[in-house]
């Protein structure tokens, strides 16, 4: 199974139940399910952090003053081992927790404009400030049916770039306004009761994230089998749905906007149920464009992660192109490269180390750099040991934190 449609699994499967970063619990006398399984190892791999102190204190490389252009937001389980929101400061070391629930946070967000943070927790839309205090209930979802838990997840907030509005899922899209506490549902997710207490989604809605303009929303299109994304434009109230090239898989949190809002570039680094492949798409018209087929015509496959293109309008990724052996590939061994925007034009290999089990990746503003989070095994696909490499390979990476995932900026 490839790497997104394990993501998918967790965001249909765990991430739609408060189950989704912490342990999961099962019968004595029952065996876990393969989404059980896959919820325990994340839980397990996830390791508690001291806050306010030193997250590396071996790593190799010393930390500076001013490492990270913004504070660093990820989730990893308290002493407790609950999964909460912690920060890490722009010294590369000072760690704070930020949330304090009794129940796992399952996604969250962080405003740009003064770090207040707003996540999901025991079917709960919640805000805290960005010291953590000031906590209230925005959306109460009310208990979930344990065979239908999707129906009323509160799921994955998404700030607004002026911090004026956020966006999140909860039977539908709904943007909720900070300033009044209103919250109007834009779209309505179509669900199927096909009797016998079964509920099957035809399609749902959620957020990923604005454009850095406010004027766009990346917004994931979730069914009963497989994904999409679209782009929401909230003044005109209207979606628009992806021309997708055959094979091309854009969803589940992988595309990145370009710095002025027109478009968005993805990558899948697996080939299986989706082609492998590298892709932009055009914003106004949800047109997408094929940079590198996963299937390159020569006997060999192309396969690409994390784009994103830099203030020098250079596209940085991971890559790797290799001979077609096999029909499955997953979990390839990719290399950061540095190309023209259209992936091929003068790409070149920007750091000798092997990425093989790379879960997440965030990069700098100006691209000097990618926080990785490296998996500690090949059955993790979410999150990992949180690493810093620069793209100027002379320099050597940077230990952040034992694990994190769902990276995310701060102000």
């Amino acid at each position: 199974m490839n790497k997104h449609l394990r993501i998918f699994i967790a965001i249909i499967v765990l991430a739609l139940s408060p189950a989704a970063c912490g342990p999961s619990q099962t019968s004595a006398t029952e065996p876990p399910s393969s989404a059980d399984q896959v919820a325990t190892v994340v839980a397990s791999t996830m390791q508690a952090l001291t806050p306010n102190s030193p997250t590396s204190p071996n790593s190799p490389t010393s930390q500076p003053p001013g490492l990270l252009p913004h504070s660093l937001y990820f989730l990893n389980n308290d002493n407790a081992g609950i999964a909460q929101v912690f920060r890490l400061e722009t010294d590369g070391e000072t760690l704070t927790q930020i949330t304090f629930e009794p129940v796992a946070v399952d996604s969250y967000d962080v405003s740009l404009t003064d770090g207040s943070v707003v996540y999901a927790s025991n079917n709960q839309l919640l805000l805290i400030s960005a010291d953590g205090s000031g906590r209230r209930v925005l959306v109460e979802g009310g208990p979930q049916d344990l065979n239908n838990p999707f129906v009323n997840a509160v799921r994955f907030p998404a700030f607004s770039p002026n911090g004026q509005t956020i966006a999140y899922g909860y039977k539908g899209l709904n943007l909720y306004a900070v300033a009044t506490g209103v919250s109007n549902r834009v779209l309505e997710d179509d669900i199927d009761d096909v009797g016998g207490g079964l509920l099957v989604p035809r399609e749902m809605f959620w957020p990923d994230r604005y454009s850095s303009d406010g004027t766009k929303l990346l917004i994931t299109l979730g069914y009963y089998e497989g994904a999409s994304a679209a782009i929401y434009y909230p003044a005109a109230n209207s979606l628009v749905r992806l021309s997708n090239d055959e094979g091309a898989f854009i969803c589940c949190g992988e595309p990145e906007w370009t710095l002025d809002n027109s478009a968005l570039f993805s990558g899948n680094p697996s080939m299986g149920m989706f082609s492998s492949g590298l892709w932009r798409v055009d914003a106004s018209s949800g047109a997408v464009t094929t940079l590198l087929a996963g299937d390159a015509g020569n006997g060999t496959y192309n396969f690409a992660d994390e784009p994103f293109l830099g203030p020098d309008n250079q596209l940085y990724f991971f890559y790797a192109n290799l001979p077609a052996t096999q029909e499955f590939f997953n979990r390839v061994s990719l290399q950061l490269v540095r190309a023209a925007a259209d992936g091929v034009t003068n790409r070149t290999v920007l750091r000798p180390e092997p990425f093989q089990l790379m879960n997440e990746g965030l990069w700098s503003p100006d691209a000097s750099f990618v926080i990785a989070a490296i998996a500690p095994s090949d059955q993790i696909y979410q999150g990992g040991a949180l690493e810093l490499f620069y793209t100027d390979g002379q320099k050597s990476k940077v230990s952040l934190a034992p694990f994190g995932q769902q990276l995310k900026w701060g102000p």
